[in-house]
């Protein structure tokens, strides 16, 4: 099988015991892999941080809804 690329790295991390015991539990009261919530902690600390490159919204589509909404008449209707 293939190997699929990613951009994670890995790296070693020495943690106490007591604070190792706490994520793995958290882990499981998340449904997460110890690494997985690891990788959320750090995550979630980034963001608040404002450490972390915001995300590109892709350009939204007009529905058809959106379209016939801004027409009166087949003209266009002003937007303010």
């Amino acid at each position: 099988m293939a190997k699929k690329e990613t951009n994670t790295k890995s790296f070693i991390l020495r943690i106490d015991s007591e604070t190792m015991s706490a994520i793995e539990a958290w882990a499981e009261d998340e449904f997460r892999s110890t690494n997985g919530q690891l990788q959320w902690i750090i995550a979630e600390a980034l963001r608040k941080a404002g450490r972390l490159p915001k995300k590109k919204k892709a350009a939204s589509k007009k529905t058809k809804e959106d379209v016939d909404s801004n027409q009166i008449g087949g003209e266009k209707k002003d937007e303010e």
